[in-house]
Order: structure tokens, then sequence, then C-alpha cells
């Protein structure tokens, strides 16, 4: 063997070696390509209304992939044939369809494939933009995917970083990280991860400044549930010396949240376990409303006695 080929060999079994390496699938190599690839932004067309001429309008919202399809293998081997066997895509798919019902009968069962991300991450939205489209009802507002990404399941209740872009490719585009509840795994029956506590930013828009709501807290509650809300008013008091004190009264008012369309009915709940209901509500309510209240009295800042009432507890009624 020359020396030439002797480099050539050489050459040769160190590309072979690389690609074992890249391609092995022992039982803790990962497929990064493969992880990313199946995570991803697919089309999903929905209709939102008609615009000002009249004309339907189409929104391609996207949505994200959760679960690997098909194996590369698979696929290539199918398009071989289609490409190859068949004369006709109707062909092809009659084939196709009785290929599945024979492994099915052979076989003890159907067998799925694993999660793209792993069984503790989850494909969720990256990233969203949020266009404004006139419809000839009026303006609406539309979360548009742009990206998916592998995130992590969360066993706790926290609030996780949520992208929005608004005014996209044009002078005013803003990012805000509006934020989200995530995380319920373990909860009991009728809980959920909601947002408690919210927060405002500020964007500027061609025509005005524009206020966002963002999330910046979140527990794990009932369906329906109450959250904080504040409310400042003028209140007038007098010292021990009779002289007029003017002040501002801070009073939680609070706010009724969430929907009763579906989960628990359980109206009271055991102190030392949140997973016992006591009492179980008839029926199914729709609708979240105040259930106690508390009244808190003083002199305003014209001297009239006024009365503002606090939600202390909501529920659903139907």
């Amino acid at each position: 063997m020359d020396l030439l080929s002797l480099c050539v060999f050489l050459l040769l079994c160190a590309v072979h070696q690389s690609f074992s390496a890249v391609l092995g699938k022992g039982p803790e190599s990962r497929n990064l390509f493969t992880e990313r690839a199946c995570c991803r932004r697919q089309s999903h067309i929905i209709y939102i209304g008609k615009d000002i001429s009249g004309s339907p309008v189409n929104v391609d919202v996207g949505v994200c992939r959760t679960h690997c399809g098909q194996s590369v293998r698979s696929t290539s081997l199918e398009a071989g044939l289609r490409a190859s066997k068949y004369s006709s895509m109707l062909d092809f798919l009659r084939h196709k369809k009785m290929r599945r019902l024979d492994s099915s009968s052979s076989s003890p069962g159907p067998v799925s494939g694993p999660p793209s991300c792993g069984l503790s991450s989850g494909c969720e939205p990256a990233g969203v933009r949020v266009d404004r489209v006139v419809l000839y009802e009026g303006l609406r507002e539309v979360e548009i995917i742009e990206d998916c990404h592998c995130e992590a399941k969360m066993s706790q209740c926290v609030r996780a970083p949520a992208l929005r872009t608004y005014y996209s490719q044009t002078p005013y585009e803003t990012v805000i990280d509006a934020g989200k509840c995530v995380g319920s795994k373990g909860a009991p029956e009728g809980f959920s991860c909601v947002p408690t506590k919210f927060d405002s930013s500020l964007i500027e828009t061609p025509n005005k400044v524009e206020l966002i709501q963002t999330v910046t807290q979140c527990k794990l509650m009932e369906g329906c549930y109450r959250i904080p809300y504040v409310e400042y008013h003028y209140e007038i008091t007098y010292d021990d010396d009779g002289v007029q004190v003017e002040s501002l009264r801070e009073i939680d008012v609070g706010r009724c949240l969430g929907s009763c369309t579906s989960g628990s009915r359980c109206l009271l709940r055991s102190a030392s376990d949140l997973g016992e209901c006591l009492l179980w509500a008839e029926g199914q309510g729709n609708a979240c409303v105040p259930q106690d209240y508390e009244s808190h009295t003083f002199l305003s800042q014209h001297g009239q006695i006024r009365t503002v009432l606090a939600i202390t507890s909501c529920l659903c009624q139907s």
C-alpha cells in the first residue's frame, strides 16, 4: 500500500468515527437537532371576521407542536415509495391505511414517540406578536405565535416570562414581558395557577400612549377568586384639639376574577387539607360574583358621610 492510499484510508476511518459519535443513540445521548426540530411553530389559520370591504379575514396565529411526528427514516421511506411505487396519491393513502391496520392487528398496542422536549419540558411559544386588525365591527387584537421552544414544566405556581411584541416592523416596535402563570402539577381539584397581582407598562403608539397590563404575581387559586383592587379616597378627621385633618385613605375593595364554566363547585374546604371539600354547591355556576363584603364609612372631603363596600370573598353563581 503506497503513501497516498494509506492517507485516504486513515481519513475515511476518522470520518466514520465522527459520524458514529454524532449519530449514536445510546441511553445518555441527546439529539439536539431532532429535539429542536420537533418543537416548532406550525401554521394554524383562524377566521376573525370581515374587513371594511366585506371580505373574510383569515390570520395564521400559529401553534406549537408538542410531540415529534414520524421519524426521518419513515418519512423518507414513504416519500420514496410514493414517488416510485404508486401511480397516485389516493393509491398511496389507501395502501398506507392498510399497512396501519395490519401493523395494529399484529402488534400488542400502538407505539407513540416520546415528547419532543422530554418529560420535564413542554413545547411552548417563545415569543408572541400582537397585531391590530381593522374589521368591519372595529379594531381587534390578535396574538400570533412567532417561535416555539422547550420550556421546563414547573411543579410550583410561579410567574414566568412571556414576551409580546407590539407594533412589529414599525418605528414604534416594543417588546414587553407581559408575564404568565405556569405550574399547577399536583394541585387540589378545582385549583389552578392564576394571576393575582398586575402592573402596567406604557408604550408609544402613532396616536397616543397606550397602557399594557402585565402579570406580576401568581398563586394557586380556585376557578373563581378574589384579587386586590385598591382605591384612594379623601377622608376628613378631627384631632384631639378639634382641628380638621384631611388625609388619604386606602381601601382594598377587591375584584372577582376567574371562570365558573368548569372546575370545582366546592364552597367550603377543610382548613387543614385543601383537597378535602366540606360543602359542595348544587348545579353548575356560570358567573364569578362577590359572596361576602365589608363596609368602610368615613367623612368625605366635602363633609358628607360616605360608605364604600369592599369584596372579601367570591363564589360561582348560576
